[in-house]
Formats: structure tokens, C-alpha cells, sequence
């Protein structure tokens, strides 16, 4: 071993200037990522017998070894093992392909020295509201907390950003839709200091806001409009897309949002909407699988309601505890088919019926008992028609009947069709309540799996329980998902709320307070705020669950309003921005890249909530999917106005997502997903480029600038930046599209032909009275434009 003096002392040179360390924000995460796998919290993986975890376990005597002497460095057996160059000795071991850094080992050397002390998980600790710091000019908190955190870092905040990055960023960030050019050009003129507020309360009050606010949580609880295994068919679920819609829009509190969704078919008189709100527990993949096993896949299910639940309100990964208790964080086995118990009451079926869009949901309410029995009844009637229809042909021609009293038959035959379709889709229409849940009179029994065997039933049987380590549920006789949803936003859930700011905090500034959003674990990241992530869990409790209270205050602070430009006193920052000493800039949703070049054109439909729709799409694209008896899985594209409604409203379907989405990082939501990624690839720009969405959307955009742009060139583009960019052209701009604009026009009339064919992209038709090559030529401007890092890019 080497000289454990030499390397104390180079130990005590390398620490961050002697400062006394915090073992959550210092140590753990040092333990966490290298130690606790094999000395944490999963017995069955535990070495040693020794957890350092647990301080009682770290400084026990092992015949006569301790893992850590407190005060002592130089007789513990970590800083030794730490040490070691034998690899039989080294810790971690070298198969492991785990390491520490000098500076590492410095820490972990200081923090015994100065004790050893331990700390309940950060994330663990019930919030309580911090004292705001004192710094001059900060009347926001939010300013307070950072500034006070910038200049512990020696850093200065960036000035505010213009007021066209202002109007376009607030548009973006709650609307999900760039500003219209007249909502800017009247903040930019004028100097009223409530312009700002009075503009994020435009904002917060569209109806838009909702449906930006939507994609975020259709993320998180894995909505798609298909049932995702095997064969992926359709099911009818989008009544719980605009029950979340209109619980955003509303402002409902959180708190009532969560029981509902968990459980709005156990409130007494429950409402319709309180029904569909429940339909949260079925959103999980289903199958109907002629060969599936019933008990492996209601296993599946528990399991995923179970990592849904958790990750969507606990920021915790529950799911690695179905096997084995977790290795990172304090969540048993037990733990985990316990928290599945509360799941073990709902009325479901194991393998779902195929080819009925309500089979997927049982009904709770005798008016969707009634819808559903006249559906099946309306399709068993329209069946029937087409087979006699198919025995009077045959019979027709048998008989040789005469060609007059035959078109006549026929067409009786073909208009009785068409009014039992209609009657179909009325049914349908008035089927949209049938995604709830309903509650069995007796709860399946929940055993813990051995390992996740669904074939085991060895394991202990358990009743609904909330993890050991936060606490009980306190009830007479068996708690249920109610019970659940109420400990869930409990004031003193250390939790729910900080999850939620977080996320919230993530979606106005490109990265969470904790920059690990699905996992507030010991695997997370210690909070680079953790007094202003607790300010803002505690107001956000004692607001009363107010999420529009939570975003003003956060999109009103002078945090929130600085530039986005990366200048050289801002160098030092970091590109990762941790201390938040300037705004970020990412690359809009897919949705929402779509929408903005929709909303630019002028196409976009704004029609809230409804039916899913199919926009273009590549032909044959669905040819690989699954294919069924009575479920071709033909993509049957939509007409009219539903080609232009918002990319919130794209059918989901989750094993050939469609294909825009996916290219600009859209999930499946076959998962929980917290963030998405964001990448930069060259298909998104021949998307941008070539998909019929953006080149209909430029040749509309190019047919209003000519009729809406004046009659000057100068006019023209200035009319098409205002909308496409919220701002003027610069003289440099304006040079390069002239030049663009005279190549166009000298090839498109060159050739008409060409010409022709670029107008009539898409199912919008062209104005007979532009001139074809002007309006070509113009619609490559608007594509040129519309591909542009301005017009997708949130800055």
C-alpha cells in the first residue's frame, strides 16, 4: 500500500479550501455512484455486511475493523481501501469499472475528519420555507435566491432581453405558439412598467396555454391513442387529453387534479369529468393477444402502474424494486407490490377485446353502459347490412334481375348503409366518457413476486401501503387509491411538491433546479438551489396547489427575463448555465415546430380538445405494424380542417409514431418520460424542408405575404419576418433573400410545369389569381424561412 501520510497530506492540499463539507450535497453522491451498489440498501447484494448508508453500520466494529473511525482518517478502513494499488484490495474493484477522482477521495477524507456526519436524503426531508437572502433590488425571491447563488460564484446576471425575445419567449414557453406580430408591435411601444405583467396574464388566460401544458403531462403518464403491445389497436382515450386541457386552463390545484386522476370514481356522486379524470389508471400498454397468459401480463400491468405513479408524483424510480429492494434508495421489494396494491381494486380486464375503440375501458356509469351497448349494436346492424347486401349481388345475378331494378336496390341498399354509419359515429361521439375506472367489489389479491416472477406465488401476500421509510397511511381496515392520492399532497410529503416546482422550473429554463427530473434518488443531482427549490415547494403548497400562481411568479421574476447571449463576461457561467446567470435557448417540442410553421402560414385550426386526428403522412409508413383480422391498420389520413389542428392532436400511436414527431424527439410513451431529448439532426431539416405540412404551410404563407404584404418587395418581406420572426428584416437579410427571390422567379418561369407542381403541395387551394411562378418563388422564401434556427428555436 503506499504511504497513507504522503497521500493524507496531498489529500488536505487538493480539498476545496478547507470548507466545511455537507454529506448531501459532498459525499453522498460520491457513495451513491460508487459504494452503495455493493454496501446500500439491497440485502441481497450487499458485501460485507456492511451498509454505508447507514452511519450505525459505517462505524460498527468488524473484529476489530471500522469502515469509518469518525475523526479519524487514518484509521478507517475506507480511506485504506481507497488507497490500496493491489486490485484484490482496491475499492471500488476494478471489475466494478467504477473509480474515484483524487479530488473525490479528498472529500471523502475531509468529511471523515471533520465527524462523518450523516443526513436523511435531501430529497427525503419535508420542505420548509428558507429565509429569502437579502440582495439589493431583488423584490422576487426567485432573484433573491440566485443572485445570492451567483455571488457566492463570482458571477453577475445577464441584463434583461429585448422586448421581441420577451414577447416571443413568454408566447413559446405558455402557449407552445409564436406571438401574433400585433401582440409584439404593442409591447415594444410601450414603456409601462405593468405591460410585462399584464402580458403573462394574456398569456396565462388563452386557451393555448392548457394545451401547451398537456404535452408536458401526456409525457409523464404515458397518454397514446393505442393500446401499445402486440398489436398496438386503437383505443378511445382522448376525453382524459382534455380533461388535462381544461384542468390547466381552469388553474384546478394540483392537489384536486392528483385525487382526481387517482381516483375520481371513488369521490361520492362523482362528476363525468371526475370519471374520465380516473382514466389516468388505465393509461398503461394493454394487450389482447390471442396467446398472451392473463396472469403475466395483469403482473405487467400492476408493475407499470406502479413506476408510473411513482415517477410521475415522487421523482422516483420505484421500478428498480420489482425484482430486488433498490440499490440506490430506500425502496423495498415489499415496498413496491405494496404501493401496486392500491392499483388491485380496479375493474379491468387482463387481455383486452381488439377491434372495438371502447372495449379497452369498462364503463362506470349506466349512460356509458347504454352508448356502449348501442355502439356494438350499430356495428353487429351495419355487418349485417353488408353481408345481405353481398347475398343480394349474388342473387341479383342468379336471378339475372334487369339492370334498372337492380341500380335501384343498390342504392337503397348503399343509403340504409350510410344511415347506420351515421348512426355508428353518433354512438361514437357519445361514447366519449367511456375512459374511467371502475372500483371490484373485491380487490385482487397482491403478493410480492419473487424476483417479478409473475408464476411465482410464493411470496408474502400485502395490503396497500405507501414506502416504509416515508411513513403510514393512518386508516381502520384497507387503505385504497384515495387514501393514496391524499398522502400523495399532504403539505408534509417531502415529495410531490418538489417534484412538480421542479419540472415546472425545467420548462422555463431548459433544466430543473435538480438537473435529474425523474429521479430525486440518491442517483439524482443534489439541487444547485436547494433553499430556492424548498421556497418554491412550500409557496406552491401553501398557494394552495395554484400551478398559474407558481409559473407567474417564476416568468415574472428578473431571473426568467435575462438574455439568452452567451458574451464573454458570461464565459465563466458554464454551457451547462447551473447558477442560471443567464436565460437558455433549446430547440421547440416537435408539436410545437409543427404548430409554429401551422400559426406562421396562417393554416393552424385552434380548436381546443376533441377527436385525434391524422395529418400527412408518408405513404405505406404503418405497412410494417401488426396487421389483424378486422384491424388492417390502415392509416386512413384526415381531411379539410383537421390537417391543420395543433401536433397535440396527431394520433399516438406508439410502436410507428408518426414520423415528424419522431424525428424531433416526440416519445412513444410506451414510459413515464420526464425530459425529452433534444437533438439536432440533419432529417429535421428536410422535414423542415420537405415534409407536404411545411411545404403547404410555405406556399400559403407565401400566397398571404403577396396578398397581404403590399406591393414592394420591401413590404413584403418585412410583412413575412413580422410574422415569422416577430422583428424586421436587417439590410444583409434582405439582400440574400432578394437574391433568392430573382433565382426562383427566373426558374419557375422557366418552367411552369414546376411551377404548378409546387403550388399545389397539399390539399389547400392555391388562389387562381396569383401568378403561379411569383408564388412559387415566393413559397421557396417562406420555405427558407420556415427552416430557419430562429423560427424553431426558443431563445
Amino acid at each position: 500500500m503506499r504511504c497513507l501520510g504522503v497521500c493524507l497530506g496531498t489529500w488536505l492540499a487538493v480539498a476545496a479550501g478547507g470548507a466545511e463539507l455537507e454529506f448531501n450535497r459532498d459525499i453522498r453522491p460520491i457513495l451513491s455512484e460508487n459504494c452503495f451498489q455493493c454496501h446500500g440498501f439491497d440485502k441481497n447484494a450487499r458485501k460485507a455486511d456492511l451498509r454505508l448508508d447507514l452511519r450505525d453500520s459505517a462505524v460498527s466494529d468488524r473484529k476489530g475493523v471500522k469502515a469509518i473511525v469518525p475523526g479519524r482518517p487514518g484509521q478507517s478502513a475506507l480511506v485504506h481501501r481507497i488507497l490500496e494499488d493491489d486490485p484484490d484490495e482496491l475499492m471500488p474493484p476494478p471489475d466494478s469499472t467504477k473509480s474515484l477522482t483524487q479530488q473525490q477521495k479528498a472529500l471523502l477524507r475531509q468529511w471523515i475528519a471533520e465527524g462523518a456526519g450523516y443526513q436523511l436524503h435531501w430529497a427525503y426531508i419535508p420542505a420548509t420555507r428558507p429565509t429569502v437572502p437579502k440582495i439589493a433590488g431583488a423584490t422576487n425571491p426567485i432573484d433573491a435566491f440566485v443572485r445570492a447563488r451567483l455571488n457566492e460564484q463570482g458571477l453577475q446576471p445577464a441584463p434583461e432581453a429585448d422586448p421581441v425575445t420577451l414577447v416571443r419567449r413568454l408566447s413559446f414557453d405558455l402557449t407552445g405558439l409564436p406571438p401574433h406580430p400585433g401582440l409584439v408591435q404593442r409591447f415594444q411601444s410601450t414603456d409601462d412598467p405593468g405591460a410585462y405583467p399584464a402580458l403573462v396574464e394574456q398569456l396565462l388566460a388563452s386557451p393555448h396555454y392548457g394545451e401547451r401544458m398537456a404535452v408536458y403531462w401526456l409525457d409523464l403518464v404515458r397518454w397514446a391513442d393505442t393500446m401499445g403491445f402486440h398489436s398496438d389497436d386503437e383505443r378511445y382515450s382522448t376525453p382524459y387529453r382534455d380533461y388535462v386541457i381544461d384542468a390547466f386552463n381552469s388553474n384546478m390545484p394540483f392537489d384536486r387534479f392528483t385525487r382526481e386522476q387517482l381516483a375520481g370514481d371513488l369521490v361520492k356522486q362523482a362528476t363525468t369529468q371526475q370519471l374520465v379524470a380516473s382514466g389516468y389508471t388505465r393509461m398503461n400498454q394493454v394487450t389482447g393477444e390471442g396467446g398472451a397468459q392473463a396472469k403475466e401480463y395483469r403482473a405487467k400491468y400492476m408493475a407499470d402502474k406502479t413506476r408510473s405513479v411513482s415517477s410521475v408524483w415522487l421523482g422516483a424510480t420505484m421500478g428498480c424494486a420489482e425484482c430486488h429492494d433498490h440499490k440506490f434508495d430506500p425502496y423495498t421489494m415489499v415496498d413496491f407490490y405494496r404501493m401496486a396494491a392500491f392499483f388491485a381494486d380496479l375493474e379491468e380486464p387482463d387481455l383486452v377485446s381488439r377491434g372495438r375503440r371502447t372495449a379497452i375501458f369498462e364503463p362506470a356509469i349506466q349512460v356509458v353502459q347504454d352508448v356502449n351497448a348501442t355502439i356494438e349494436d350499430a356495428e353487429h346492424h351495419i355487418a349485417g347490412l353488408k353481408k345481405q347486401h353481398a347475398e343480394n349481388e349474388k342473387r341479383r345475378k342468379a336471378e339475372k334481375v334487369e339492370k334498372k331494378t337492380a341500380e335501384a336496390e343498390r342504392k337503397q341498399e348503399k343509403e340504409t348503409l350510410k344511415k347506420a354509419e351515421r348512426g355508428l359515429n353518433e354512438a361514437r361521439k357519445q361514447g366519449r366518457y367511456s375512459v374511467v375506472a371502475r372500483q371490484r367489489k373485491t380487490p385482487r389479491t397482491m403478493r410480492v413476486l419473487p424476483r417479478g416472477n409473475w408464476m411465482d406465488e410464493s411470496g408474502t401476500e400485502v395490503q396497500p401501503a405507501i414506502p416504509a421509510f416515508l411513513g403510514a397511511i393512518e386508516k381502520t381496515g384497507r387503505a385504497d387509491r384515495m387514501d393514496l392520492a391524499k398522502w400523495l399532497v399532504q403539505a408534509d410529503n417531502p415529495l410531490t411538491p418538489r417534484v412538480f416546482v421542479n419540472r415546472l422550473w425545467y420548462l422555463y429554463f431548459g433544466r430543473g433546479l435538480s438537473e435529474v427530473l425523474d429521479d430525486l434518488g440518491n442517483q439524482g443531482a443534489w439541487p444547485s438551489h436547494p433553499d430556492l427549490l424548498d421556497w418554491l415547494a412550500v409557496e406552491f403548497v401553501e398557494s394552495g396547489w395554484d400551478v398559474k400562481h407558481l409559473t407567474r411568479l417564476i416568468v415574472e421574476s428578473e431571473t426568467y427575463r435575462q438574455s439568452s447571449q452567451l458574451g464573454p463576461t458570461l464565459a465563466k457561467s458554464g454551457v451547462d448555465n447551473r447558477w442560471f446567470a443567464r436565460q437558455s435557448r433549446w430547440r421547440l417540442d416537435a408539436e410545437f415546430v409543427r404548430d409554429g410553421a401551422l400559426a406562421i402560414s396562417g393554416l393552424l385550426n385552434r380548436q381546443i380538445g376533441g377527436e385525434s386526428v391524422k395529418p400527412y403522412q408518408p405513404e405505406g409508413y404503418w405497412s410494417d405494424s401488426y396487421k389483424s383480422v378486422g384491424n388492417p391498420h390502415k392509416y386512413v389520413q384526415d381531411h379539410g380542417e383537421k390537417l391543420y389542428r395543433r401536433g397535440l392532436y396527431t394520433f399516438w400511436k406508439r410502436t410507428f409514431l408518426h414520423p415528424q414527431l419522431l424525428t424531433f424527439d416526440a416519445p412513444t410513451r410506451e414510459e413515464c418520460v420526464a425530459r425529452r431529448p433534444n437533438s439536432n439532426t440533419p432529417l429535421q431539416a428536410l422535414i423542415l424542408l420537405n415534409d407536404p405540412t411545411f411545404v403547404e404551410g410555405a406556399r400559403v404563407f407565401a400566397q398571404r405575404i403577396l396578398q397581404e404584404g403590399g406591393d414592394t418587395f420591401s413590404t413584403r418581406l418585412t410583412f413575412a419576418f413580422a410574422w415569422a420572426f416577430s422583428r424586421k428584416p436587417e439590410q444583409k437579410e434582405a439582400d440574400v433573400v432578394a437574391g433568392l427571390l430573382e433565382k426562383h422567379l427566373a426558374h419557375y418561369a422557366g418552367d411552369p410545369a414546376a411551377a404548378k407542381a409546387l403550388i399545389q403541395v397539399g390539399e389547400f387551394t392555391a388562389p387562381g389569381e396569383l401568378d403561379p411562378a411569383e408564388l412559387a418563388a415566393w413559397t421557396s422564401v417562406a420555405r427558407a424561412l420556415l427552416n430557419l434556427h430562429e423560427t424553431i428555436v426558443r431563445m
